[in-house]
């Protein structure tokens, strides 16, 4: 058995499951990670991080991010309303300060790029090329300045635009994070790939808003917010699923896994590994406890390898039926 605080015992190494991955290259000792903006180093206080399949940093934009105005959080039935705004030191100041705590954890470290316009993707990329990093996951799901505020996620041309960019300044491994905005995610996943991805993160919060109708003004700060959390994964599981039928390289599934039965629907639908992020904020050990499920429930699936499930998705006993 595994403590919250992720200590695991040797009984519980003998039952479990071989969970290692590979995102190309990259090689993860299991396919559990937090989502990006959901976890810091600090977190080590709290769980043993080394357990982590890898490590996502807050997204990084090239000059210094304040983030929007408070309140920034709100509950919401089965989930979360976020509108933290994506504050960031600058890749400066990541590069000389948090990065060095991040690279200390010891699991393979994914930074997240991010912009609000196409160059500074770039920008991004070319500070931190030379750190020890494991790879990249470009947040495509930004509001794009020279596009009047809309996502670069939600066009293919502009997606193949960054991550072609992106690619041509770094040889690590690519993710690319896609919204759920798009009106398609099995286009915007295949121009990813065209471009050069090796993987794509499905997917982003949905967007959302919360009404104080005492007050009638909205709840957060900036109006709207990304909305997380249970209430979303039937939607995210939905875009998994379409998103691998329609690339070949792997998906990472994002959206409502508090679970290690969530994590395996994932798998099934077609992920290679999997983020949590809404169920670390009540549940700080929510991923080893995933971990070590996980491995149970590889074994009462009838499986060796983690990987085995991914999309292993039988058909509908009813096609063509909604």
């Amino acid at each position: 058995m595994t403590s919250r605080l992720g200590l695991r015992s040797d009984t519980a190494a003998e039952q479990a499951a071989d969970l290692s991955v590979a995102i190309g290259e990259l090689r993860l000792a299991n396919p559990v990670m937090p989502a990006s903006g959901c976890f810091g180093p600090e977190l080590g206080a709290l769980i043993s991080l080394e357990r982590l399949g890898a490590l996502v940093t807050k997204t990084v934009f090239p000059e210094k991010r304040s983030g929007n105005p408070a309140h920034r959080l709100t509950e919401t039935n089965n989930g979360m309303l976020n509108s933290v705004g994506i504050p960031s030191p600058g890749s400066d100041g990541f590069r000389d300060g948090l990065l060095r705590s991040y690279q200390q954890a010891g699991p393979p470290l994914i930074v997240s790029v991010g912009g609000l316009v196409t160059e500074e993707y770039f920008e991004v990329t070319e500070a931190l090329a030379g750190e020890d990093i494991a790879a990249f996951e470009v947040n495509v799901s930004c509001p794009n300045l020279e596009h009047g505020g809309l996502a670069i996620g939600t066009s293919p041309r502009m997606i193949e635009t960054v991550v072609s960019g992106v690619r041509a300044r770094t040889g690590r491994p690519l993710l690319i994070k896609l919204t759920p905005s798009a009106s398609s995610i099995a286009e915007v996943a295949k121009a990813a790939e065209d471009a050069g991805a090796d993987a794509v993160t499905v997917c982003n919060s949905f967007t959302g808003m919360r009404i104080d109708a005492r007050a009638r003004r909205p709840v957060l700060g900036n109006g709207i917010g990304g909305l997380t959390g249970p209430a979303i994964k039937p939607l995210a599981l939905r875009l998994v699923h379409e998103a691998a039928q329609a690339v070949r390289i792997p998906v990472v599934g994002c959206g409502g896994i508090s679970t290690a039965e969530d994590a395996a629907e994932f798998l099934i639908a077609g992920a290679t590994a999997v983020q949590v992020g809404t169920a670390t904020f009540t549940r700080p050990y929510a991923m080893v406890d995933i971990i070590d499920d996980l491995g149970r429930l590889c074994r009462e699936l009838g499986v060796a390898r983690v990987s085995e499930l991914t999309g292993t998705l039988a058909p509908s006993l009813t096609p063509g039926r909604s």
